[in-house]
Formats: C-alpha cells, sequence, structure tokens
C-alpha cells in the first residue's frame, strides 16, 4: 500500500483488478478499474480480465514507433507494471490442496502482462519483487529509472515467469499417471540464497541456491544460531550429516570429514551417541562437522568442545541451554534444521560439463525380511543387528565403501578407494588405530566382492559376519570362502554407490 500511495503522490494513475483495486479503495488510494481501461468486464470469475489490447498494447507499444497506433485506438502507453502472481506454490504446499485448487491458482494473465512489460523494457518498468520497490521509487522521485534498472528488473521478471512455470510443469508431472518415468524436458528454477566466500577452493565463485520446495529438517533451509557464514564445503559435508542420522530411528550423531562419515553412533541419548561416534576415529574428527536426528542440550555441547575443534553442529532444534556453550567459540557454526516434514526430494543431480545427470535419490531403507542368508552360519541377533547398522552407514560412504560397526556405532571406515580390499584394509587399520577389537563385528560393502580378497582381510581381523548386494559371477567362491572362514553372510539384493 505505501508503495501505491507514493506513486499516486508522484502523478501516477493506477490500474487494478478485482480485490486489488478494492483494497486499494479501502486504503484510501484512487484507482482506476481494469475494466474501465478495456470496456470489457472481468469475466469468468476472473479468469478474463487483462487479457486485452488496451492492456497489451500499453505494455508492448514502443517510444518512437507506436504511437501512432495508440492514438488511433484510444490506448494509453503504461510506464510501470507491478504484478504479484497467483500463489501457486504457496497453495500446492499445503497437504490438503487438491488438484481443482492447485488449477485455478495457475495465473495466465500475470506473467503474459510481465513478458510484454519485460519484453518492452526499454520503455518501461517492471517490477515483480517487494525488494526493489523502494529502488524503483527513489528513481522514479529523480525522473525516469536508469536503463540499467530496468534490464535488471526485465531480467528478474523473465526468470520469475520462468520459475512460476517450472513449479506448475513439476506440479502437474507429479500428479499425472506418467509420474514414475522420468520428465522428458527438465525444467529446473532455484532461487539464489546468498553468495559463498568461494567454493570448494578460493578461486571459484560460489552460491546457494534453494529450491522452492525446501522444507524444514534440510541443511538449505537450516536457522544458523551462530557462527562465522556457512562454506561450500560446510554445506556439503552437513547434508551428507543430516541425512545420514536422519536415516536412523535412534537418537544418532554422525561426524563427516571430506564428504566422508567418519564415525557414526547410536544410542540412549546424544551426548552418548556424540561420544561413541568421537571415540570410533578421533584423529579424522577434528575439523569435522556434526549432525543429530535428535535436539542436543548442553551436555551434549560440551561434551563435543571438550574433545575437538568442529566446524559445524547442525541438528533438528538446539535446546537453549546449549546456547550459551557453544557462544564460547563464536566462529563455531551452529545450524538448527526443524523437523522434517515430507519426504526427501525424489531425484538427485550430479553436473556434467555441458548436462546434468538425473537419477532417483538413493533413500530405500532395507526391509531385514528382505535379506538372503547365503552362508552356512545364519548371523546371531547381535551380529544381524550391527549389520543393518552398518548397511545404512555404507549409503552414504564414497565408493568403494566399506563399513565395519559393532554395538550401535561404526568402527571402522574405508571410503573411495579404486579397489574394494583396499577400503577393506583402511578400515581395518582405522579400527585397530582407535583401538577397537574387530572380533564378533560387522561388515557392509556397498557393492559386491569381484574377489574373495576382502573377505578375507576382514575375517583375518576378526570380522564374523558380512552384509553386501551380491550380484557378482564369484558369488559361489565369495559364499564358500564366508563359510570356510565362519562367516556369516547376507545378501541385499541392492547397491549403494555414492559418487
Amino acid at each position: 500500500m505505501a508503495f501505491a500511495a507514493e506513486l499516486k503522490r508522484l502523478s501516477f494513475e493506477i490500474l487494478s483488478t478485482g480485490g486489488t483495486a478494492g483494497a486499494l479503495r479501502d486504503a484510501g488510494i484512487d484507482v482506476l478499474d481494469v475494466s474501465t481501461v478495456t470496456g470489457f468486464p472481468e469475466i469468468m470469475d476472473g479468469r478474463v480480465k487483462t487479457l486485452h489490447p488496451a492492456i497489451h498494447a500499453g505494455l508492448l507499444a514502443r517510444d518512437g514507433v507506436d504511437e501512432a497506433v495508440l492514438v488511433e485506438h484510444g490506448i494509453g502507453a503504461i510506464s510501470l507494471l507491478v504484478v504479484n502472481l497467483y500463489p501457486f506454490e504457496q497453495v500446492i504446499a499445503d497437504p490438503g490442496c487438491s488438484e481443482a485448487q492447485a488449477i485455478e491458482n495457475i495465473d495466465v494473465g500475470g506473467p503474459a502482462m510481465l513478458r510484454a512489460a519485460a519484453k518492452n523494457h526499454a520503455r518501461l518498468t517492471v517490477v515483480v519483487d517487494k525488494s526493489d520497490y523502494e529502488p524503483v521509487l527513489t528513481a522514479l522521485r529523480n525522473g525516469e529509472p536508469a536503463a540499467g534498472l530496468k534490464r535488471s528488473l526485465a531480467v528478474k521478471a523473465f526468470a520469475h515467469t520462468a520459475a512460476y512455470d517450472a513449479a506448475i510443469s513439476r506440479y502437474l508431472h507429479a500428479h499425472s499417471e506418467h509420474s514414475d518415468r522420468l520428465p522428458e524436458r527438465l525444467n529446473l528454477s532455484w532461487q539464489c540464497a546468498g553468495e559463498l566466500r568461494y567454493g570448494e577452493n578460493p578461486h571459484q565463485q560460489a552460491a546457494l541456491y534453494t529450491d522452492s520446495t525446501a522444507g524444514p529438517g534440510q541443511v538449505v533451509t537450516a536457522r544458523q544460531r551462530q557462527g562465522k557464514p556457512l562454506s561450500f564445503n560446510n554445506l556439503m559435508d552437513a547434508d551428507t550429516a543430516l541425512q545420514c542420522a536422519k536415516a536412523f530411528t535412534d537418537p544418532a550423531c554422525v561426524i563427516v570429514k571430506h564428504a566422508n562419515p567418519c564415525g557414526v553412533a547410536t544410542a540412549a541419548d546424544t551426548k552418548s551417541a556424540y561420544i561413541a561416534a568421537f571415540d570410533a576415529d578421533q584423529s579424522s574428527a577434528f575439523g569435522g562437522v556434526i549432525a543429530f536426528n535428535r535436539p542436543i542440550d548442553a551436555d551434549t555441547a560440551t561434551a563435543i568442545l571438550e574433545r575437538q575443534f568442529v566446524e559445524v553442529v547442525v541438528a533438528p532444534t538446539i535446546v537453549v541451554d546449549a546456547l550459551p556453550v557453544f557462544a564460547a567459540k563464536s566462529n563455531l557454526r551452529v545450524l538448527e534444521a526443524g523437523i522434517a516434514t515430507q519426504q526427501t526430494p525424489q531425484w538427485d543431480l550430479k553436473s556434467l560439463e555441458g548436462g546434468i545427470l538425473l537419477q532417483q535419490r538413493d533413500s530405500s531403507m532395507l526391509d531385514p525380511t528382505d535379506l538372503k542368508i547365503v552362508s552356512t552360519r545364519a548371523p546371531t541377533d547381535a551380529e544381524l543387528k550391527d549389520m543393518l547398522f552398518a548397511w545404512t552407514v555404507v549409503r552414504f560412504v564414497k565408493s568403494n565403501a566399506i563399513v565395519y560397526a559393532a554395538g550401535g556405532r561404526s568402527i571402522g571406515i574405508g571410503a573411495g578407494q579404486m579397489s574394494r580390499v583396499m577400503s577393506a584394509r583402511i578400515a581395518t587399520m582405522k579400527a585397530e588405530e582407535a583401538g577397537f577389537v574387530l572380533a564378533g563385528a560387522a561388515m557392509a560393502s556397498d557393492a559386491f566382492f569381484p574377489f574373495t580378497d576382502s573377505v578375507e582381510v576382514a575375517a583375518k581381523s576378526g570380522i564374523s559376519a558380512i552384509i553386501q548386494p551380491g550380484g557378482s559371477m564369484r558369488d559361489e567362491e565369495i559364499i564358500a570362502a564366508a563359510n570356510e572362514l565362519g562367516v556369516a553372510m547376507a545378501f541385499t539384493g541392492q547397491r549403494h554407490f555414492r559418487h
């Protein structure tokens, strides 16, 4: 209203429609109904009101070219267009939204006017963002908005309508009979949430962009309670850590360092889970990112700061008494992600030079009843529990990935090696370095074993149970080796590569 009032003070004549015109009049602002200009009433419950030559000619008329046409047809040129589109994305965000309601909130006239005005930005000014009201008013008070400002506003308008159409396209696809298929044309739109100091390295420019569907329980929408601005690598690691933590139902702590979990544990409370995760690999935890799937309190915060240097802590909520504890380390980034109210986004994107790869997100959860026990000896209940824990963790470790687990925590992780046996050796080395006894522990492999060597390395260290996808040409040899070594083995039938 303040924007419109200032426009009137600057001698603008304001055209408007329907409810907006009524609201302006209620605020004491003179307004001319669009129907008065078009000579045609709003019809079909307001579906048709601005789609008229008297409006679009007023927007598209070019200086020095179309004046005679305007005079001939008695049309006035429009010099400023301000449009707030129907709130389509806000409406569909309501779980109770019906498809009929969604369709009715697809704006037609608004995008058409925005595109016309943006196309003709050499003459007129188009505004779609409230944050631009004041810069535009400042320019108008001094005469005419500069060409550079008009161009930037036009760019924003086209981006705005493109994002609007992309949201509609995604919604209609998701609610079609072919929703399980990959879209023929991928329409993507993200809003810049802020520039970052740099990317993975200081010489790389970077920014964070968020999807309009992002909701609570995600790093990109988290509230930062304290600390330095988040870096590119902070965000990548925090996302991995939080996703891994959310995969557990018991209180869990995940410590990530350089894109891989280095310590993961579940326990009766967050403090106990943190201490167990930290003890899994104390040296790698230094400078890491820590995530929880439960609120963290002062005791947990104190335990963290007593033991290590940490870059980021993220949890659904930060209990009030934890904030003064964290404040002692002013640079520490503390994120409150909120409680997830929606499912994880369905699609996962990977960038290529000149393109992107789109895949369904790997969010499958293993049903223990689907396990196929292939060894002569079946796992004990304790072994089975450790196998399932390790299988949950291995989904978040870069392949080739090996995870050793015992007692509800990781005790050795081997990640990102070119050969699987090397990952197994690293996991063994990590476990021994931390002082763990591997006898009776479980092993998870994100993909099948091409040879028996990884099984032999694990069994020699004391691993007594192995969970893996199966599907190797040498499965019979692998199973025979497990039987010979007295190792229980289960096949999941699914792989968890992570690149």
